[in-house]
């Protein structure tokens, strides 16, 4: 939300005898900020009576002595006082501390833009509509309930965003914001408006999604510069005609309403969007009850560290700690039901992404699967917008009856870090947010119909009568390719192309007829000028794998721009103007680059100088291909969790928790490593690792990869471990390094700080767990770990003890607490199916079918080890174990 650009240099500007540069001062992002701001107050207050830009956090504790201070800078135009900028311990943006401004800050005339947004104001502070010059006023993620009449004096406003609060009408006084712009009422409890909002004759985009409203004024038509309208997931049952005729109007999302008639006018626009109305059917029976009104449906806050809530056929609105938001309508159960919820990290039993796919949020897991609603559910996910991608839409991607299903979505956000996304479903299972190529599909009938594409206006596919004789339907996706992406490629300035078209159809039949398909001539060649034997039409098979010259195979057709050519079936088709004789190898070269890449970062240490380690980002196709080449030389970890990666994208590394990079290491910066990865260059580095007290303990650590570009100085929050929705974290490692000086006895003796013998928890019949397999389900073991412990019959006394003898150490307290189970039932028969128990009494079913899996894959290769040895016959289970580990 700030236009401003990037703050001062804070050091500098902290100085008391240096002035502060370029006139602004933003400490938003220091725990101190507030005291540091404080303390300039005191002793360098003529220098901050030149400040015009001013960045304070809300969340800081001192803020409400800050902004009474804020009076002395009379030179200010830009003012940012908002929360969000950090994560609590679940990752949801910390609210601001404010809930007023004192009246004196009303001096502030030369105020222009003003941001309260992430706050807890109830009221509008009275001191903000004597601020005659806002043009910028930003209120969203606050909890106010109206706006005042005196909004009205606030003539020069030119946006107003007020987001996410509880507003249920708006002030008539609105009609004198004649200057507004843009006007953000979405997420509101809006059941009406004024008939007043007609005059905001300069408003260029008004977003009224996310309310109650059932219809709409009739001066909402007389917006005549209005160019996009949003009024997505709100009750509408009336649309008028009108809005077809406002001459700018290029956008209408009306979205998951209830209209089950839309005039004409607006249903030839291709512009508007209807999907999730009722269009065509009948009108529900007046016997049947009315759904609970919007304003009256219960709202449920979560608290962190719960995984769990209930449902009631009255329906509800549920607000987890980490972003999500799911409103359950009236009716959507029958009885009251138990949901069971989990974010969890990409991995490919419920991430399924194609080729130009990428992954913007974590996944959501909602649970029982496949349980099915009487009514839609809505389910809102935060998510990292991908800002370097243009032409892409964003999309909710779920499994339903094992089959992957993209769900109609609708985004809503001020900024790329704060996005959302929403969807309507009837079914729960996996839910996460991708952006993809935009899809295009429309049914074709007998009669013949033209599909066109958004993404580019000249391209076209015409379906003659008599195409098909069943309905069938068509997918279009289109990728632009720029000349210079294609120059960088293939390092030719001689070669252009057309944008790339995928077509398919649900039918696997070809055509009856053939079918005209347009694609503009690739940029600078004209049909008048061109050279016919270097252009070539190639078609590319379903995965994209080869691509074939069919140039002499159909008819070209040029025009001055475009080409055309008739198929009888679907695949890809792309038009290269080339001097290349090998053109076929020069497009699957080409499209491997400009594919998304699906990666794995692999972390592996060299046996005979574990200090040194080996850091890697490699293709998943040929991860156990490098692991299996590295393996005589390195051991490590496994792969870490699969992520998308666009080709030449940046990322960088961090090594956390007690772990620093070797002092005289030339990339080493405060302990943290910059890791630039390139899929056709540079993807590994090695470096040497060490602690302080080297002697005394094990090593042991995480390497974190964060995606972005990689800053001068490595910011703070790579420190915090994955936290929140909107964190630049991808994917983590475990790290850990043997003694210096010990023998390999000794570290069997002691691993991880535990004295524990070499573990083997079970029996051959049952299966074993190894300590390996214990580290890695306590990675998957959360902040439920007590409840855990509890249903393995740990005292309550015991856990209190381990909390404290490991204060703020969240992974320490798992790991003691699951070794000191181990430690106490390694003897059991039965441990094994005990532990099993425990997780799923204590709601991780996810973490008792990861054991099962563990058990069943040993029990294996202890059967087949058996075997080899030919200790099958005529030795007990126990003799057998006794051989192996000879």
């Amino acid at each position: 939300m700030d236009p401003q650009g990037e703050g001062i240099d804070t050091k500098e500007a902290l100085c008391p005898r240096s002035p502060i540069a370029g006139s602004r001062l933003s400490l938003e992002y220091y725990l101190d900020g507030c005291k540091r701001f404080l303390q300039l107050t005191e002793e360098s207050s003529e220098v901050l009576e030149q400040v015009e830009i001013l960045h304070l956090s809300s969340a800081d504790l001192l803020i409400n002595r800050a902004v009474t201070s804020l009076q002395i800078l009379t030179e200010l135009r830009v003012l940012v006082l908002k929360g969000g900028q950090s994560g609590d311990e679940t990752g949801r943006p910390q609210r601001g501390l404010l809930t007023y401004l004192p009246p004196e800050l009303c001096i502030l005339t030369k105020l222009t833009f003003l941001d309260l947004s992430n706050n807890s104001f109830t009221e509008l502070p009275s001191c903000i509509t004597s601020l005659t010059l806002l043009s910028v006023l930003d209120l969203c993620y606050n909890r106010l309930q109206a706006l005042p009449e005196e909004l009205g004096k606030l003539e020069n406003l030119t946006r107003l965003y007020v987001m996410s609060n509880q507003l249920t009408e708006i002030p008539q006084s609105i009609k004198q914001l004649r200057k507004l712009d843009r006007l953000n009422l979405s997420e509101n409890k809006l059941e009406s408006l004024p008939q007043e909002i007609g005059c905001l004759q300069r408003c260029t985009e008004l977003d009224l999604s996310g309310n109650c409203l059932t219809k709409l004024p009739e001066t909402l038509c007389q917006l005549t510069s209005l160019e996009k309208l949003h009024l997505h997931s709100n009750s509408l049952i009336t649309i008028s005609a009108d809005l077809a005729s406002l001459p700018n109007l290029n956008y209408l999302n009306l979205r998951n309403n209830k209209l089950r008639f839309v005039p004409e006018e607006l249903l030839s626009c291709s512009w508007v969007h209807l999907q999730g109305n009722p269009i065509g059917e009948p009108d529900p029976s007046s016997s049947v009850k009315e759904e609970t009104p919007c304003s009256e449906i219960k709202e449920l806050y979560l608290e962190p560290g719960v995984n769990r809530f209930s449902i009631t056929p009255d329906g509800c609105r549920v607000y987890f700690p980490c972003g999500v938001r799911i409103s359950f309508p009236s009716g959507a159960v029958s009885y009251t039901i138990t949901i069971y919820f989990q974010m969890l990290p990409p991995d490919q039993q419920h991430v399924k992404l194609g080729h130009h796919d990428v992954l913007l949020s974590r996944t959501l897991e909602l649970r029982p699967h496949g349980i099915q609603f009487h009514q839609e559910v809505e389910i809102t996910i935060p998510f990292k917008s991908p800002g370097s991608l243009s032409k892409r839409e964003i999309v909710i991607r779920t499994l339903n009856d094992q089959t992957w299903t993209n769900l109609c979505t609708t985004t809503s956000g001020q900024n790329l870090r704060q996005m959302w996304a929403s969807c309507r479903t009837s079914h729960f299972s996996w839910f996460f947010v991708i952006s993809r190529l935009v899809e295009e599909r429309c049914d074709v009938p007998a009669q013949g119909t033209e599909l066109f594409s958004t993404v580019d206006q000249g391209i076209r596919v015409c379906f003659p009568p008599g195409a098909t004789e069943e309905t069938r339907t068509v997918c279009m996706q289109v990728l632009p390719v720029s000349a210079q992406a294609l120059n960088k490629i293939t390092g030719d300035t001689n070669s252009f192309t057309s944008p790339l078209l995928c077509l398919s159809q649900s039918s696997a039949a070809n055509f009856l007829t053939p079918v005209k398909i347009q694609l503009p001539l690739p940029p600078g060649i004209k049909g008048n000028s061109l050279d016919r034997s270097r252009l070539f039409l190639l078609h590319g098979d379903p995965q994209a794998q080869n691509w074939t010259d069919i140039t002499s195979q159909v008819s070209l057709e040029i025009r001055h721009i475009y080409a055309r050519f008739q198929v009888d079936h679907f695949s890809w088709y792309w038009l290269w103007y080339t001097t290349k004789s090998y053109v076929g190898d020069l497009a699957k070269t080409a499209y491997k680059r400009l594919r998304m890449y699906q990666v794995q970062f692999v972390a592996l240490q060299r046996k005979r100088d574990p200090e040194q380690v080996l850091l890697q980002c490699v293709p998943k196709s040929k991860v156990d291909n490098t692991v299996k080449r590295l393996q005589d030389r390195y051991r490590g970890p496994e792969p870490s969790d699969l992520v998308d990666l666009v080709e030449g994208e940046q990322f960088f590394a961090a090594f956390e928790q007690g772990l620093q990079l070797h002092s005289d290491h030339p990339k080493s910066v405060s302990g943290r490593l910059s890791f630039v990865f390139y899929s056709r260059m540079k993807n590994m580095m090695e470096v040497y690792v060490t602690s302080a007290d080297r002697m005394n303990k094990d090593v042991k650590g995480q390497v974190s990869f964060y995606r972005g570009s990689v800053p001068d100085v490595l910011p703070e929050e790579v420190t915090k471990h994955r936290k929140g929705p909107d964190t630049d974290w991808m994917a983590s490692l475990p790290l850990k390094l043997p003694k210096l000086k010990s023998s390999d006895s000794e570290l069997g003796k002691q691993r991880n700080g535990y004295s524990l013998p070499p573990l083997n928890l079970g029996n051959a019949e049952m299966g074993y767990l190894t300590e390996s397999n214990l580290l890695s389900i306590a990675r998957q073991i959360g902040r439920e770990w007590q409840t855990i412990g509890l249903n393995l019959d740990i005292s309550k006394g015991e856990l209190e003890r381990i909390v404290y003898n490991n204060s703020g150490d969240l992974d320490r307290q798992i790991l003691e607490m699951l070794f000191l189970w181990a430690k106490r039932n390694s003897t059991q028969p039965d441990c094994v199916g005990r532990l099993v128990n425990a997780m799923k009494d204590s709601g991780r079913t996810d973490i008792a079918e990861m054991i099962q899996e563990i058990v069943t894959l040993g029990k294996q290769k202890y059967t087949q080890s058996i075997h080899r040895l030919g200790l099958d016959q005529g030795n007990s289970s126990e003799d057998s174990a006794i051989a192996l580990s000879q």
